[in-house]
């Protein structure tokens, strides 16, 4: 069999990996409850930088005080939490691979108990709930907007002190800057809402802020045009996550990471929508997630669109095998991953206690 792809170098921005499967940034719950990152971060992510080259994304971790709504997320915008963050990308890099900090805001799907815990409203760009039953958020004002721009800069310039090779600005999976994009969670009838340019306006205001603070070559961009999950799902997305990917480019940003329709938040489904829009309009690096199996991401870069170039992004099968890119090359059986375990607060459970492979094990050794 030829040599797939998937094991190529490529670069992305000021980077050249070394393959075409990354990690997905995956929400732990392993941060302190004052959203510190922890030695135990240091030894998970150092593991899954087991193979020399390989660009990892952070979990998403919050760019203020005040847009969080997970219990122990990590944050990025007091000293303490950069501080913790670089002996991790300080470790990453010591394993020879790239890592990114995916950064966010919640809006209207933060957790109700942790907002109130935390002193914090729960906004979003219109009063429109989540979903039937579920609490009405506050409708931003335009100086909240605003404001979070000035967040998304300060929380970039933070991880590249931090020692982060860029940020991922999370515009996917109904979280705020997803809520901002979709019609079915903005009805602004300011600069913000009320048609498709006035909706992608956000992003890119803050692609373009973040790209005069830290370069264009250190941005990605996630998407998830298809996705349901937390109340999404415009009734034709094409047009306005055109409009953005357009906004996209034109920032000169690093790449960017779509999420299939075959996911939904960290559950599979049966969405059968394409990405063909996107790989029409997008001429550099793209990331794509959705609950590939190595046989499939063979097929994705090396048959279905050879012409691009794509980085196959895991998730769940990067938790269970810290070694996985290894695995895959040398088509070795993969762990199981224990779902139950996946957001066990600050424990090692189902975390840093799954097993490398003893191949890689006595490569390591031998090498």
């Amino acid at each position: 069999m030829p040599q797939s792809r998937l094991f190529e170098p490529l670069k992305i921005g000021g980077m050249e990996v070394k393959n075409r499967i990354g990690m997905a940034p995956l929400t732990r719950f392993r941060a302190t409850e004052d959203r510190v990152p922890t030695l135990l971060m240091k030894e998970y992510y150092g593991q899954r930088a087991a193979v020399p080259g390989t660009l990892i994304i952070s979990e998403g971790t919050f760019i203020s005080a005040t847009c969080g709504g997970f219990s122990h997320a990590p944050g990025l915008w007091r000293e303490d939490q950069v501080a913790a963050w670089k002996i991790i990308t300080d470790e990453v890099h010591r394993k020879g691979c790239f890592i990114f900090c995916q950064i966010f805001a919640m809006g209207r799907a933060a957790d109700v108990d942790v907002a109130r815990k935390e002193g914090n409203e729960i906004v979003a760009p219109s009063a429109i709930p989540m979903e039937e039953g579920a609490v009405i958020p506050r409708a931003m004002t335009t100086d909240e907007v605003k404001q979070t721009i000035q967040e998304h800069v300060d929380a970039s310039k933070n991880a590249i002190r931090a020692g982060f090779d860029g940020v991922e600005i999370h515009g996917a999976n109904g979280y705020l800057l997803d809520q901002f994009i979709q019609d079915v969670s903005n009805n602004r009838d300011d600069e913000y809402g009320g048609n498709v340019e006035n909706r992608s306006r956000l992003l890119d205001e803050i692609l373009k802020a973040v790209a005069h603070a830290i370069g264009p070559e250190r941005i990605g961009l996630r998407l998830s045009p298809w996705s349901t999950f937390q109340g999404m799902r415009m009734q034709d997305p094409i047009p306005q996550f055109t409009d953005v990917i357009a906004k996209a480019r034109q920032a000169d940003i690093a790449y960017l990471h779509l999420v299939e329709s075959r996911t939904s938040g960290s559950q599979d489904c049966s969405g059968s929508d394409t990405l063909d829009f996107a790989y029409d309009l997008w001429d550099r690096p793209f990331l794509v997630a959705g609950g590939y199996e190595s046989n499939e991401a063979r097929q994705l870069v090396d048959e279905k669109h050879p012409d691009k170039d794509i980085v196959v992004v895991f998730g769940r099968h990067f938790i269970s095998n810290p070694d996985l890119i290894f695995r895959i090359q040398k088509g070795l059986a993969l762990n199981a991953y224990d779902r139950g375990t996946f957001y066990v607060f600050e424990s090692p459970v189902g975390y840093s206690d799954y097993p490398f492979s003893k191949e890689y094990l006595v490569s390591e050794t031998c090498s």
